[in-house]
């Protein structure tokens, strides 16, 4: 299905797909599989690698010389994107977004910024609430005026592009299941920018199996979220040859786990994230897979899984932003 379109190798293919004996004890609930896409190899790794796989392949096919992409100031997917263009010898700009008000110096200068800033990419900050789309697109005219040739990689690279990274995923995951002789009940995963979900829904649909997906969101209000992930599964769909495949009332959210709002930590999230590092020496970030981890372990304890099923966590990474949330952690 894939290989119709073009692609660079970044990613550490396949991740491992692990079982979490310890968590699962603890919890005494079903069994926990976890994903491990915080091993994607890129920059420490994580989920938007395998989406920068066909973006900036596709970045390659426009003969681009600059990427431009934005998000928060401890953007997982902006440091990613830094390396992947290290790694193909063009520029990169980011724009960043200050969501995190009343951040300290170590959100605004450790963890993914410092990687950045190692990566070499030029950074332009912007204040909570810009239009970051626009934004882009006033960065990208003034580089063209200067001879260059940009292109503009949309927040979490969640696009049809992107979201091939996570129908390939969804085919990867079913085969090491097959050959762990692993019966999936769920795979559960943070959910923010949607590309991640809707890939593994396409995935799925099209491979014809009945697994469950959960996103756990992470910063949007329900109806948002939902409409986030079906606005880049509806295209996918169509841009892999299966229109149709996917439907709206078929996604899957649950954002009673956001807290306060983007970035900002919540007592379940310090505790999900200390867990896993104490109970099975894997680390977890506190924007997005902890979050997402929080929420499953929440619901493993309401019982709304059944105990009978296996569990896939997919780790969608981002450790690397634990330094720049240092303070916040009750250690």
């Amino acid at each position: 299905m894939l290989s119709q379109f073009p692609r660079v190798i970044l990613a550490h293919l396949p991740t491992p797909l692990e079982h979490a004996p310890r968590l699962s004890e603890a919890l005494g609930g079903p069994q926990i599989y976890i994903k491990r896409d915080d091993c994607t190899g890129l920059a420490t790794g994580g989920n938007k690698t395998r989406k920068l796989e066909f973006v900036m392949a596709d970045a390659l096919e426009n003969k681009a010389d600059v990427v431009i992409t934005q998000g928060a100031v401890q953007s997982n997917h902006a440091r990613q994107t830094a390396a992947a263009a290290c790694k193909l010898g063009m520029a990169c700009e980011m724009i960043f977004e200050h969501r995190v008000t009343d951040a300290d110096d170590a959100y605004l200068n450790s963890g993914n910024v410092f990687l950045d800033r190692m990566y070499g990419a030029t950074i332009h900050e912007v204040e909570k609430g810009t239009d970051m789309d626009a934004a882009m697109e006033t960065r990208a005219d003034e580089l063209r005026a200067e001879g260059k040739t940009p292109y503009i990689i949309s927040g979490g690279a969640s696009n049809k592009i992107g979201a091939l990274g996570y129908i390939d995923c969804a085919l990867e995951t079913m085969t090491q299941a097959d050959e762990q002789e692993v019966d999936i009940g769920h795979i559960v995963h943070a959910t923010g920018s949607g590309g991640t979900q809707a890939g593994l829904m396409v995935g799925l649909q099209t491979s014809g199996s009945d697994i469950g997906l959960l996103g756990i969101g992470v910063a949007s209000p329900y109806e948002e979220q939902i409409d986030k992930v079906w606005r880049v599964a509806e295209p996918t769909a169509e841009y892999v040859g299966s229109p149709g495949c996917v439907r709206r009332e078929d996604i899957k959210v649950n954002t009673d786990y956001t807290g306060e709002g983007y970035g900002l930590s919540t007592p379940e999230m310090e505790e999900a994230v200390l867990m896993l590092a104490r109970l099975e020496g894997i680390l977890f970030d506190p924007v997005y897979s902890g979050k997402g981890l929080a929420g499953m372990i929440d619901l493993v304890r309401k019982g709304y899984f059944d105990q009978s099923e296996n569990i896939v966590f997919l780790h969608t990474g981002g450790s690397a932003g634990l330094f720049g949330y240092s303070s916040i952690l009750s250690l």
